[in-house]
Protein backbone atom coordinates (compact mmCIF):
# COMPACT_ATOMS: atom_id res chain seq x y z
CA UNK A 1 0.00 0.00 0.00
CA UNK A 2 1.29 3.48 -0.65
CA UNK A 3 0.90 6.27 1.70
CA UNK A 4 0.27 9.93 1.35
CA UNK A 5 3.00 12.02 3.33
CA UNK A 6 1.28 15.75 3.59
CA UNK A 7 3.79 18.22 5.20
CA UNK A 8 3.86 21.79 7.07
CA UNK A 9 7.16 23.13 5.18
CA UNK A 10 7.74 26.01 7.48
CA UNK A 11 7.14 23.88 10.78
CA UNK A 12 8.44 20.22 8.96
CA UNK A 13 5.31 18.63 11.20
CA UNK A 14 3.80 15.57 8.67
CA UNK A 15 1.49 12.95 8.72
CA UNK A 16 1.09 9.51 7.01
CA UNK A 17 -2.56 8.56 5.23
CA UNK A 18 -3.42 4.88 3.83
CA UNK A 19 -6.14 5.87 1.40
CA UNK A 20 -6.36 1.91 0.61
CA UNK A 21 -6.86 1.38 3.68
CA UNK A 22 -10.04 3.26 5.20
CA UNK A 23 -7.74 6.39 4.62
CA UNK A 24 -6.66 6.21 7.91
CA UNK A 25 -3.95 8.79 9.35
CA UNK A 26 -1.86 6.57 11.03
CA UNK A 27 1.14 8.73 11.15
CA UNK A 28 1.40 12.52 12.94
CA UNK A 29 4.88 13.87 13.60
CA UNK A 30 4.18 17.31 15.01
CA UNK A 31 7.40 19.96 15.29
CA UNK A 32 6.85 21.82 18.79
CA UNK A 33 10.19 24.18 18.94
CA UNK A 34 12.42 22.02 16.33
CA UNK A 35 11.54 19.00 19.18
CA UNK A 36 9.48 16.19 17.13
CA UNK A 37 6.69 14.66 19.09
CA UNK A 38 5.13 11.66 17.51
CA UNK A 39 1.62 11.73 17.93
CA UNK A 40 0.12 9.00 17.04
CA UNK A 41 0.82 4.91 17.53
CA UNK A 42 0.75 2.54 15.16
CA UNK A 43 1.85 -1.16 14.84
CA UNK A 44 5.26 -1.09 12.61
CA UNK A 45 3.25 -3.11 10.03
CA UNK A 46 0.02 -1.68 10.50
CA UNK A 47 1.12 0.62 7.09
CA UNK A 48 1.30 -2.74 5.04
CA UNK A 49 -1.57 -4.16 5.54
CA UNK A 50 -0.45 -6.73 8.43
CA UNK A 51 -2.63 -5.64 11.36
CA UNK A 52 -6.43 -4.98 12.23
CA UNK A 53 -7.52 -1.87 10.64
CA UNK A 54 -9.27 -0.85 13.62
CA UNK A 55 -5.73 -1.37 15.29
CA UNK A 56 -3.88 1.69 15.10
CA UNK A 57 -3.71 4.94 14.06
CA UNK A 58 -6.95 6.85 13.69
CA UNK A 59 -9.86 4.36 12.43
CA UNK A 60 -12.69 5.88 11.02
CA UNK A 61 -15.95 4.91 11.94
CA UNK A 62 -19.17 5.28 9.66
CA UNK A 63 -22.00 5.09 8.91
CA UNK A 64 -22.16 3.72 12.43
CA UNK A 65 -19.68 4.03 15.25
CA UNK A 66 -18.84 0.92 17.78
CA UNK A 67 -21.41 -1.79 17.52
CA UNK A 68 -24.71 -2.91 16.36
CA UNK A 69 -26.24 -5.41 18.76
CA UNK A 70 -26.09 -8.94 17.21
CA UNK A 71 -25.47 -7.47 13.75
CA UNK A 72 -29.44 -6.88 13.26
CA UNK A 73 -31.42 -3.97 13.17
CA UNK A 74 -34.04 -2.23 11.36
CA UNK A 75 -35.48 0.63 9.87
CA UNK A 76 -38.38 2.06 8.35
CA UNK A 77 -40.14 -1.36 8.72
CA UNK A 78 -37.15 -3.55 6.77
CA UNK A 79 -34.79 -5.99 8.14
CA UNK A 80 -31.02 -5.68 7.96
CA UNK A 81 -28.28 -8.02 9.12
CA UNK A 82 -24.63 -7.67 8.97
CA UNK A 83 -22.62 -10.54 7.84
CA UNK A 84 -19.39 -11.72 9.11
CA UNK A 85 -17.61 -11.95 5.94
CA UNK A 86 -18.57 -8.48 5.01
CA UNK A 87 -18.00 -6.09 8.56
CA UNK A 88 -15.88 -7.02 11.51
CA UNK A 89 -17.79 -8.35 14.17
CA UNK A 90 -16.54 -8.55 18.27
CA UNK A 91 -16.46 -12.13 20.02
CA UNK A 92 -20.20 -11.61 21.25
CA UNK A 93 -21.43 -11.33 17.17
CA UNK A 94 -22.10 -7.72 16.83
CA UNK A 95 -21.21 -5.68 14.52
CA UNK A 96 -18.45 -3.14 14.65
CA UNK A 97 -16.74 -0.07 13.43
CA UNK A 98 -18.59 0.67 10.33
CA UNK A 99 -18.09 -0.33 6.67
CA UNK A 100 -15.12 1.78 5.61
CA UNK A 101 -12.34 2.17 7.99
CA UNK A 102 -10.46 -1.48 5.82
CA UNK A 103 -11.80 -0.13 2.25
CA UNK A 104 -9.96 1.60 -0.28
CA UNK A 105 -10.67 5.30 -0.69
CA UNK A 106 -10.96 7.47 -3.87
CA UNK A 107 -8.03 10.15 -3.43
CA UNK A 108 -10.14 13.42 -4.83
CA UNK A 109 -7.13 16.05 -4.13
CA UNK A 110 -3.93 16.36 -3.25
CA UNK A 111 -1.41 19.16 -2.17
CA UNK A 112 1.50 19.35 -0.29
CA UNK A 113 -0.27 20.25 3.34
CA UNK A 114 -3.59 18.18 2.72
CA UNK A 115 -5.54 15.27 1.08
CA UNK A 116 -8.57 15.00 0.58
CA UNK A 117 -10.05 11.37 0.60
CA UNK A 118 -13.87 9.99 -0.03
CA UNK A 119 -16.40 6.99 0.22
CA UNK A 120 -19.15 6.47 -1.15
CA UNK A 121 -20.90 3.23 -0.39
CA UNK A 122 -22.89 2.92 -3.84
CA UNK A 123 -19.11 3.41 -5.85
CA UNK A 124 -16.90 1.88 -3.16
CA UNK A 125 -18.79 -0.26 -1.30
CA UNK A 126 -21.23 -1.74 -3.57
CA UNK A 127 -20.63 -5.31 -1.65
CA UNK A 128 -22.48 -3.49 1.17
CA UNK A 129 -24.98 -1.08 -0.18
CA UNK A 130 -28.10 -3.58 0.25
CA UNK A 131 -26.77 -3.69 3.99
CA UNK A 132 -27.57 -0.31 4.84
CA UNK A 133 -31.04 1.52 4.21
CA UNK A 134 -29.61 3.98 1.46
CA UNK A 135 -26.47 5.39 -0.53
CA UNK A 136 -24.23 7.77 1.43
CA UNK A 137 -20.67 9.42 1.34
CA UNK A 138 -18.35 10.58 3.54
CA UNK A 139 -15.50 13.30 2.67
CA UNK A 140 -12.18 13.49 5.01
CA UNK A 141 -10.04 16.11 4.08
CA UNK A 142 -6.68 16.00 6.40
CA UNK A 143 -4.42 18.83 6.70
CA UNK A 144 -1.45 19.89 8.54
CA UNK A 145 -1.08 23.24 9.74
CA UNK A 146 1.94 23.55 11.95
CA UNK A 147 1.77 21.32 14.58
CA UNK A 148 -1.86 20.98 13.81
CA UNK A 149 -3.97 17.94 12.29
CA UNK A 150 -6.59 18.73 11.44
CA UNK A 151 -9.81 16.67 9.64
CA UNK A 152 -12.87 18.10 8.12
CA UNK A 153 -15.67 15.40 7.75
CA UNK A 154 -18.12 15.93 5.10
CA UNK A 155 -21.29 13.39 4.77
CA UNK A 156 -23.76 13.36 2.17
CA UNK A 157 -26.52 11.52 0.68
CA UNK A 158 -26.89 11.57 -2.93
CA UNK A 159 -29.51 9.18 -3.01
CA UNK A 160 -33.81 9.47 -3.44
CA UNK A 161 -34.44 8.40 0.69
CA UNK A 162 -33.17 9.72 4.04
CA UNK A 163 -30.48 7.76 5.79
CA UNK A 164 -29.47 7.18 8.80
CA UNK A 165 -25.70 7.87 9.99
CA UNK A 166 -23.45 8.16 12.74
CA UNK A 167 -19.44 8.91 12.72
CA UNK A 168 -17.30 8.28 15.17
CA UNK A 169 -13.16 8.43 14.91
CA UNK A 170 -10.47 6.25 16.58
CA UNK A 171 -7.78 7.85 17.21
CA UNK A 172 -4.42 5.95 19.65
CA UNK A 173 -2.27 8.79 20.92
CA UNK A 174 1.10 7.83 21.84
CA UNK A 175 1.92 7.63 25.74
CA UNK A 176 4.00 8.96 26.80
CA UNK A 177 5.41 12.20 24.78
CA UNK A 178 8.58 12.04 25.67
CA UNK A 179 11.55 10.03 26.23
CA UNK A 180 11.76 11.85 30.19
CA UNK A 181 7.85 10.90 30.47
CA UNK A 182 5.98 7.68 32.14
CA UNK A 183 2.99 6.41 31.95
CA UNK A 184 2.60 7.35 35.96
CA UNK A 185 2.96 11.56 35.15
CA UNK A 186 0.50 11.02 31.81
CA UNK A 187 -2.82 12.59 32.82
CA UNK A 188 -5.43 12.34 30.62
CA UNK A 189 -8.72 15.04 30.70
CA UNK A 190 -12.20 15.53 29.64
CA UNK A 191 -15.32 17.44 30.46
CA UNK A 192 -17.89 14.48 30.51
CA UNK A 193 -20.23 14.47 32.96
CA UNK A 194 -22.30 11.20 32.53
CA UNK A 195 -21.56 7.94 31.28
CA UNK A 196 -23.39 5.10 29.36
CA UNK A 197 -24.39 1.85 31.71
CA UNK A 198 -23.30 -1.36 29.59
CA UNK A 199 -23.45 -4.15 29.33
CA UNK A 200 -21.01 -6.40 27.48
CA UNK A 201 -19.91 -3.37 25.82
CA UNK A 202 -23.83 -2.32 25.21
CA UNK A 203 -25.74 0.83 26.01
CA UNK A 204 -28.64 -0.45 28.11
CA UNK A 205 -29.86 2.87 27.64
CA UNK A 206 -29.77 4.66 30.56
CA UNK A 207 -27.12 7.13 32.08
CA UNK A 208 -26.10 7.87 35.01
CA UNK A 209 -23.02 10.59 36.61
CA UNK A 210 -19.81 9.94 35.73
CA UNK A 211 -18.65 7.10 37.96
CA UNK A 212 -14.94 8.11 40.05
CA UNK A 213 -12.60 5.69 37.85
CA UNK A 214 -13.68 7.24 34.81
CA UNK A 215 -14.23 10.55 35.61
CA UNK A 216 -11.42 13.02 33.90
CA UNK A 217 -12.85 16.82 34.51
CA UNK A 218 -9.63 16.95 36.74
CA UNK A 219 -7.56 14.65 35.18
CA UNK A 220 -6.54 10.82 35.36
CA UNK A 221 -3.24 9.32 35.63
CA UNK A 222 -3.24 7.15 32.78
CA UNK A 223 -1.28 4.26 34.92
CA UNK A 224 -4.51 4.17 37.16
CA UNK A 225 -6.71 4.07 34.18
CA UNK A 226 -8.74 1.14 33.12
CA UNK A 227 -11.03 2.36 30.39
CA UNK A 228 -13.78 1.06 27.74
CA UNK A 229 -16.55 3.25 28.32
CA UNK A 230 -18.83 5.75 26.76
CA UNK A 231 -18.99 9.11 28.06
CA UNK A 232 -21.36 11.63 27.78
CA UNK A 233 -23.60 14.75 29.11
CA UNK A 234 -20.88 17.00 27.75
CA UNK A 235 -21.75 20.63 28.54
CA UNK A 236 -24.08 22.32 26.10
CA UNK A 237 -23.44 25.84 26.64
CA UNK A 238 -20.62 25.33 23.96
CA UNK A 239 -20.02 24.73 20.44
CA UNK A 240 -16.69 22.72 20.71
CA UNK A 241 -14.82 20.26 23.18
CA UNK A 242 -11.43 19.95 24.54
CA UNK A 243 -9.76 16.71 25.76
CA UNK A 244 -6.08 16.54 26.84
CA UNK A 245 -2.91 13.96 26.51
CA UNK A 246 -0.64 15.72 28.78
CA UNK A 247 3.00 14.00 29.40
CA UNK A 248 4.44 16.19 32.82
CA UNK A 249 7.25 15.39 33.21
CA UNK A 250 7.80 15.87 29.43
CA UNK A 251 6.31 19.25 29.36
CA UNK A 252 4.20 18.36 26.18
CA UNK A 253 0.21 18.02 25.86
CA UNK A 254 -2.04 16.64 22.87
CA UNK A 255 -5.35 18.43 22.88
CA UNK A 256 -8.17 17.14 20.63
CA UNK A 257 -10.79 19.64 19.73
CA UNK A 258 -13.91 18.33 17.80
CA UNK A 259 -17.29 20.06 16.96
CA UNK A 260 -20.48 19.95 19.59
CA UNK A 261 -21.93 17.66 17.21
CA UNK A 262 -19.29 14.91 18.48
CA UNK A 263 -22.12 14.43 22.05
CA UNK A 264 -20.34 11.34 23.03
CA UNK A 265 -16.70 10.08 23.71
CA UNK A 266 -15.40 6.63 23.93
CA UNK A 267 -12.17 6.33 26.14
CA UNK A 268 -10.61 3.07 25.81
CA UNK A 269 -6.94 2.13 27.05
CA UNK A 270 -5.62 -1.10 24.90
CA UNK A 271 -4.43 -3.78 27.19
CA UNK A 272 -0.73 -3.99 27.26
CA UNK A 273 0.06 -1.17 25.08
CA UNK A 274 1.67 2.52 26.03
CA UNK A 275 -1.29 4.62 24.41
CA UNK A 276 -4.74 5.85 25.06
CA UNK A 277 -7.96 6.50 22.54
CA UNK A 278 -9.79 8.97 23.02
CA UNK A 279 -12.45 8.93 20.53
CA UNK A 280 -15.48 11.44 19.56
CA UNK A 281 -18.50 10.29 18.45
CA UNK A 282 -21.91 11.47 16.82
CA UNK A 283 -23.53 8.53 18.50
CA UNK A 284 -23.78 6.40 20.99
CA UNK A 285 -23.12 2.37 20.93
CA UNK A 286 -25.86 0.92 18.79
CA UNK A 287 -27.69 3.71 18.57
CA UNK A 288 -29.59 2.54 15.29
CA UNK A 289 -31.57 -0.31 17.34
CA UNK A 290 -32.06 2.33 21.00
CA UNK A 291 -33.52 4.88 19.44
CA UNK A 292 -36.47 2.46 18.76
CA UNK A 293 -36.84 2.57 22.43
CA UNK A 294 -37.27 5.99 22.04
CA UNK A 295 -33.75 6.89 23.75
CA UNK A 296 -31.81 9.83 22.82
CA UNK A 297 -28.68 8.82 20.82
CA UNK A 298 -27.47 11.20 18.89
CA UNK A 299 -28.25 9.11 15.78
CA UNK A 300 -28.80 11.56 13.02
CA UNK A 301 -30.82 10.88 9.71
CA UNK A 302 -30.08 12.85 6.45
CA UNK A 303 -32.83 13.58 4.40
CA UNK A 304 -31.94 12.91 -0.08
CA UNK A 305 -29.78 15.32 -1.71
CA UNK A 306 -28.58 16.83 2.10
CA UNK A 307 -25.14 16.95 3.64
CA UNK A 308 -23.47 18.27 6.77
CA UNK A 309 -19.75 19.55 7.57
CA UNK A 310 -18.09 18.51 10.92
CA UNK A 311 -14.12 18.60 12.09
CA UNK A 312 -11.74 17.35 14.41
CA UNK A 313 -8.11 19.04 15.43
CA UNK A 314 -5.16 17.32 16.67
CA UNK A 315 -2.64 19.95 18.30
CA UNK A 316 0.61 19.38 20.17
CA UNK A 317 1.90 21.74 22.60
CA UNK A 318 4.07 22.68 25.73
CA UNK A 319 2.70 22.90 29.01
CA UNK A 320 1.80 26.02 29.87
CA UNK A 321 3.25 26.92 33.72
Amino acid sequence: MAPIKITDSETGSTAHILPELGFNCYQFQAMVDDQSIDVIDAHPEFQYGKQRPSSSGIPILFPFPNRIANARFQWEGVNYELPTDKVYHDNNGNAIHGFCLDQPWRVIAQEETFAIGQFQLSIDGKHLSKYWPGDIFIEVKYEIRGAMLRADFRIGNPGQTSVPWGLGTHPYFKVPLSEQGSLQNCLIEAPATEEWVLENSLPTGEKQAVQKPHDLREGAWLDQLKADHVLSGLPEETDQYECLVMDEQGGLVISQDYDSLFSELVVFTPPNRNCVCLEPYTCVTNAINLTRKDVETGLRVLPPGSEIKTWIEIRAGKVIV
